[in-house]
C-alpha cells in the first residue's frame, strides 16, 4: 500500500510533460467562489481560476467599485489565483471577467449579490438550544430518483452497512415538523458535499467539491431550502465543515494549481492523533509533523493550510456557505488537526463578518484541559487567542453512560459524573460547550447503557438539564441501539423508506418502550425551549449520595430541582440537604409526569427515574 501511495503522490507533485507554454484556454472549467457579495468587512475575494493555460492570461474587470488587485500564476499554468477588491460603492449585479492572452481573450460573467440584512439570517445558535444530529444517507429518501447518479459510484444497497442508503435532503424537508415538535431548534447535518469516491462514501467526510451539495443527496438550492423552511419552523441549520483533509477523487488531486497543495511525503504517513501535542511544551517536532500534516486515511488528503492560497480558498468557502444559506452554526470537524494558527485565523475571520454566529470544534479527548484549549476567552499558557465560541463537551460524554451503569462506590457512578464538571474552571465559557451522550462515530447512548431504558431516561434528563447546549442523534428518541460497527452506529430511521415496517414519525410499529421514549424526548425538550434556568441557570450541584445525584437551575427567583435516582429501588430522598436553594419553596410541578411534590416532606422516588421540578 505504501509504494502505491508513493506513486501516487509523486504523479501528484511532478508535472513532467508540461510544455514551457501553451496556447489559451479554450474555455474556463472552474471559478471559485461562484460569486460574492457586497458588504462584508474584508473587501477583498480571492478566485481561484481553473481552465487549460489560463495561467497565461491577464483579467480584467469593468465594474463600478470592483477591481483586480493582483494575479498569481502557479506552477501549474491551468491555475490563475485572481484578488478582487470589492469597495464600499460597489453595488450588486453581475459584470464580466475578461481574461486576455496571447491568442485571444475569454469572458467570464461574475455575480455579486447584496448581503441578506436580516439579523435572523445567520444569528448562531446557543445554549438556549437542543440540537439534532442526522446522518442524512440514513435519515429519510424522499427522492428515490437521485439514489444513482450517472457518473457517481458507490450505488446504493440498503444490505450492506458501508453501502449508501439513498437518505436526502428532501426526507429532512419533509420530517422537519417532526423534529421541531420534539422540541429541538437546530440541526446539524454530517456533510452533504459532493463525495465522488467510489465506495464508503455515504458518510461525507472525503470532500470532491466544496462548493456543490452531492447530487444523490439533492443540490444546492434544496440545501438551502432546507435552511429557510427549517428557520420558518424554527429549526437552525449547522452545517459539517472540514478543513483538515478532503477526498483523494476531488477534482483538483488530478492536476494541483502547486507541488504543496496538499502536504507530501515521501510515502504515505497517517496523522498520529497525538492531540496533546496542541500543547505539550515537550513535543518533538517530528511528532508535531505528523500530527498536523500526516493524512487522516489513505483516502483523504491532508490540505496544506500553510499555503496562504488554500488558506483563504478554505476560508472564503466557508463564509460562502453561511451567507448563502443562513446557517445558525458551523460544526468543524478534526478542529486541532490544521493547526492552532489557522483554526484561529479561520474562526476569526468567519465571526468578524457574523458577529452573532456560532461555531463548535470537534477535539475528541476526554482530557477537559486539551479541549478548554480551544475554546475561545481567557489566557492561554501560550498566549494563544481562539475566537472558537463553543467545543464539543468529549470530557462530559466520556463519563455520562460510564457513570449511569457502573454500580455506586467511592470512586465510581455518579460520584464520576459530579467530579467532571470541576473542570468547567478551565472552560472561559462552560455555558457556550455542546453536551451529547453519543454521536455518528459512537456506539449509541441507549445500547452504551445496556439497553436500560431507566437509565435512558437519567441520560436524556441529564442532557435536557445541563449546561450547555444539548445534541441528541436521530433515533436516540426511538431507543435505536447499536454495535460498535459505523454503519450499524448509522442505521437507517424507521419510516425514512417506503418498504418500512415501522415509522418513528406516526408511530407505526414502535414499541410500547420506544414510544414510551419519544414521549419523554419531546417532553424535555419542548419544556426545555421555554425554561430560561434551564438555558441559562445558574448550576448548583450537591454531592451524589446511595444512587441520587441532585442539581439546581437558578435564574433570579426561577429554580429547577433536577433529581436522578439511579437505584433499583424507591427511595426517600430528604429534601433538608438542599435548603440554601430551595430555601422556604414547598413544592415543585414535575415536568415529565406532571402532578405537584410536597417538597417540605420526603421526595418518594420511583426506581430508575428522574425528577425535573419546577420550584413554585
Amino acid at each position: 500500500m505504501i509504494t502505491t501511495y508513493r506513486r501516487l503522490l509523486v504523479a501528484l507533485v511532478i508535472y513532467a510533460g508540461w510544455p514551457l507554454s501553451l496556447s489559451f484556454a479554450a474555455e474556463i472549467e472552474r471559478v471559485e467562489p461562484p460569486n460574492w457579495w457586497t458588504g462584508f468587512s474584508n473587501p477583498d475575494v480571492q478566485l481561484l481560476v481553473y481552465g487549460e493555460g489560463i495561467g497565461e492570461s491577464r483579467p480584467e474587470v469593468d465594474y463600478p467599485g470592483v477591481a483586480v488587485l493582483d494575479t498569481l500564476a502557479t506552477e501549474n499554468p491551468n491555475y490563475l489565483f485572481v484578488r478582487l477588491r470589492i469597495s464600499a460603492e460597489a453595488e450588486p449585479g453581475q459584470f464580466d471577467i475578461v481574461f486576455s492572452g496571447a491568442d485571444g481573450s475569454i469572458t467570464h460573467p461574475y455575480r455579486l449579490d447584496a448581503r441578506n440584512s436580516d439579523p435572523e439570517h445567520t444569528r448562531g445558535f446557543s445554549s438556549a438550544d437542543a440540537i439534532y444530529l442526522i446522518t442524512p444517507d440514513r435519515f429519510a429518501n424522499g427522492d428515490p430518483g437521485n439514489d444513482e447518479i450517472d457518473g457517481l459510484g458507490d450505488i446504493v444497497d440498503r444490505g450492506q452497512p458501508g453501502a449508501r442508503h439513498g437518505g436526502d435532503l428532501r426526507g429532512i424537508i419533509d420530517r422537519l415538523d417532526y423534529i421541531a415538535g420534539l422540541g429541538f431548534t437546530a440541526v446539524w447535518l454530517n456533510p452533504v458535499l459532493e463525495n465522488a469516491m467510489p465506495d464508503y462514501s455515504y458518510h461525507g467526510y472525503a470532500t470532491t467539491d466544496f462548493y456543490r451539495v452531492d447530487p444523490r443527496m439533492g443540490s444546492n438550492e434544496d440545501l438551502a431550502e432546507l435552511a429557510r423552511v427549517g428557520r420558518e419552523k424554527g429549526v437552525g441549520l449547522i452545517m459539517d465543515m472540514i478543513v483538515n483533509h478532503g477526498g483523494l477523487h476531488h477534482w483538483w488531486m488530478a492536476d494541483p494549481p502547486m507541488a504543496d497543495w496538499v502536504h507530501q511525503w515521501d510515502g504515505y504517513v497517517q496523522t498520529n492523533h497525538a492531540k496533546t501535542l496542541s500543547l505539550d511544551p515537550y513535543g518533538a517536532e517530528i511528532d508535531r509533523r505528523e500530527f498536523f500534516d500526516g493524512w487522516f486515511v489513505p483516502t483523504m488528503p491532508d490540505l496544506n493550510q500553510g499555503n496562504p492560497l488554500m488558506a483563504e480558498y478554505l476560508i472564503q468557502n466557508a463564509i460562502w456557505w453561511i451567507e448563502y444559506l443562513g446557517l445558525a452554526g458551523v460544526r468543524m470537524d478534526t478542529y486541532p488537526y490544521s493547526g492552532s494558527p489557522f483554526m484561529a485565523e479561520w474562526t476569526r475571520r468567519v465571526m468578524e463578518e457574523f458577529p452573532d454566529f456560532n461555531v463548535v470544534g470537534e477535539e475528541w479527548t476526554e482530557n477537559p484541559l486539551i479541549v478548554a484549549y480551544w475554546q475561545g476567552g481567557g489566557d492561554k499558557h501560550d498566549g494563544y487567542r481562539s475566537w472558537l465560541p463553543s467545543v464539543m463537551d468529549f470530557p462530559l460524554n466520556s463519563v455520562l453512560a460510564p457513570a449511569l451503569v457502573a454500580d455506586e462506590a467511592s470512586f465510581q457512578g455518579l460520584i464520576t459524573l459530579y467530579s467532571m464538571l470541576v473542570n468547567d474552571v478551565l472552560y472561559p465559557d462552560p455555558g457556550g460547550l455542546v453536551t451529547f451522550g453519543d454521536n455518528h462515530d459512537m456506539m449509541r447512548i441507549y445500547s452504551q447503557l445496556g439497553e436500560d431504558y431507566g437509565l435512558f431516561e437519567l441520560a436524556m434528563t441529564y442532557l435536557a438539564t445541563m449546561r450547555g447546549a444539548p445534541q441528541v442523534y436521530y433515533g436516540t428518541e426511538i431507543l435505536t441501539p447499536s454495535s460498535g460497527d459505523h454503519g450499524v452506529i448509522r442505521s437507517d430511521f424507521p419510516g425514512g423508506w417506503a418498504d418500512d415496517d415501522a415509522d418513528a414519525v406516526t408511530g407505526a410499529g414502535l414499541t410500547d418502550e420506544q414510544l414510551r421514549a419519544q414521549a419523554l424526548v419531546g417532553t424535555l425538550f419542548n419544556w426545555r425551549k421555554t425554561s430560561a434556568p434551564a438555558h441559562e441557570g445558574e448550576l448548583t450541584h450537591f454531592l451524589p449520595k446511595e444512587g441520587v445525584y441532585v442539581y439546581f437551575r437558578s435564574l433570579g427567583s426561577e429554580r429547577v430541582m433536577v433529581v436522578l435516582n439511579k437505584n433499583s429501588d424507591r427511595y426517600a430522598l430528604d429534601t433538608a440537604r438542599f435548603e440554601e436553594v430551595l430555601g422556604d419553596a414547598r413544592s415543585g410541578v414535575d415536568v415529565i409526569r406532571g402532578g405537584t411534590y410536597d417538597l417540605t416532606s420526603p421526595l418518594n422516588l420511583t426506581p430508575r427515574t428522574a425528577l425535573v421540578l419546577e420550584i413554585d
